[in-house]
């Protein structure tokens, strides 16, 4: 017999809610099978059991509890659920027919058949009404008696996400500026080398490695971006640990990737596919989303064509990537179409000026648009 704790998640969490349990009481697991999904008010996570034999369930689903906690446990090492027999209820006896002394039991009268009824006693046809919807509750129909809305109790998940976006406008003076891109040249370098890219490395070469590294150049001419306010100081960082927000559908995560400067773009495309992975599997750490400098966020995948993104606390800046869509532009004195994305930079105007804010707007757009990035 073994017991199904909650893991120890990092000294900020204290407890985890059942999201889900993917087996019901009784029903026989595997060693390896995943058992419950658990969401913390950072990260969701599975657990899996430790051995083979029959799950017990002791906390349910939406239910939370602290850290350490017993959530089931598995018992029995044969693998089976040995189920209780079901005892059937006693039929009570059939009680006797009694008659009054000097009687007997007359067999019950058969009602006469009813009489045949003449051409002219049969009653007329009529026309039937219209079929009316059946009715619910006080005569009023399933329509009027439908519920007008549901209630449930928002995750831990989204009600720290919910708690930190309201501290990030709290807090910070957020201010943001647009600019616009012009993507013909990485679209070019994707359409020439993605068959070599993913017969080399197994992964495809995405715009999100090409931003990555625009956005460390731009760090690195504007120091200001890349710090952030405590208490009465400035922190400046001198490394480069970029934040990527990544959309699920029990809310946004944003992992980090580390040292991207010192990355190549085949790093950083399979860096990022194995944390899309870790995102999708449930599986992400508190060391994936703790010391981020900076973050990306990439609207355009849902089809957005512009946005103010809020700032991830501590970070003082956040870049929104868009839709890209072909629009006219003037190149040489010619209106041509190009396939343009909007940016828009959200900082925090207490430590960043707004010069500074469209030198760094200006040096990611020069850097997407004549990519030097080894391939």
């Amino acid at each position: 017999m073994s017991d199904i704790l909650i893991p120890n998640f990092g000294e900020s969490i204290t407890t985890a809610t059942v999201a889900a349990w993917h087996k019901n009481a009784g029903d026989p697991v595997a060693k390896g099978d995943t058992l419950v999904t658990l969401e913390t008010d950072k990260v969701s996570t599975d657990l899996e059991a430790d051995e083979s034999g029959v799950l017990e369930i002791l906390v349910p689903e939406g239910a939370e509890a602290p850290i350490g906690a017993a959530l089931g446990r598995i018992s029995s090492a044969d693998g089976t659920a040995a189920a209780p027999e079901k005892e059937e209820a006693p039929v009570p006896p059939e009680p006797e027919k009694t008659t009054a002394p000097g009687t007997r039991e007359e067999p019950a009268s058969t009602p006469p058949p009813p009489a045949a009824e003449s051409p002219e006693q049969k009653p007329e046809k009529e026309t039937s009404a219209p079929e009316q919807p059946p009715a619910g509750k006080n005569g009023k129909s399933d329509k009027e008696t439908a519920p007008r809305f549901i209630r449930k109790p928002m995750s831990p998940l989204r009600r720290t996400i919910a708690a930190r976006l309201v501290e990030a406008q709290h807090q910070a003076a957020i201010l943001t500026t647009f600019n616009e891109c012009d993507m013909s040249a990485v679209m070019e370098l994707r359409k020439q080398f993605n068959a070599a890219y993913r017969e080399r490395y197994g992964t495809k070469l995405g715009f999100m490695s090409f931003f990555i590294k625009a956005v460390v150049k731009a760090l690195q001419e504007v120091p200001q971006v890349n710090a952030r306010i405590d208490g009465t100081d400035i922190v400046e960082n001198l490394y480069y640990d970029i934040s990527v927000a990544i959309g699920t559908d029990k809310g946004l995560v944003v992992p980090v990737l580390r040292d991207c400067d010192r990355k190549t773009l085949p790093e950083l495309e399979l860096e990022l596919a194995a944390l899309a992975e870790k995102v999708r599997g449930g599986s992400l750490s508190m060391q994936d989303l703790q010391g981020g400098c900076f973050t990306i966020s990439n609207g355009g995948t849902y089809g957005s064509l512009l946005s103010t993104p809020i700032l991830n606390p501590p970070q003082s800046g956040i870049l929104g990537m868009h839709a890209i869509q072909e629009r006219p532009v003037v190149r040489d004195g010619q209106i041509v179409a190009r396939p343009m994305m909007y940016l828009a930079l959200s900082y925090d105007h207490r430590l960043v000026d707004g010069k500074q804010a469209v030198q760094f707007l200006i040096a990611v757009k020069n850097a997407v648009e004549n990519p030097v990035f080894e391939l």
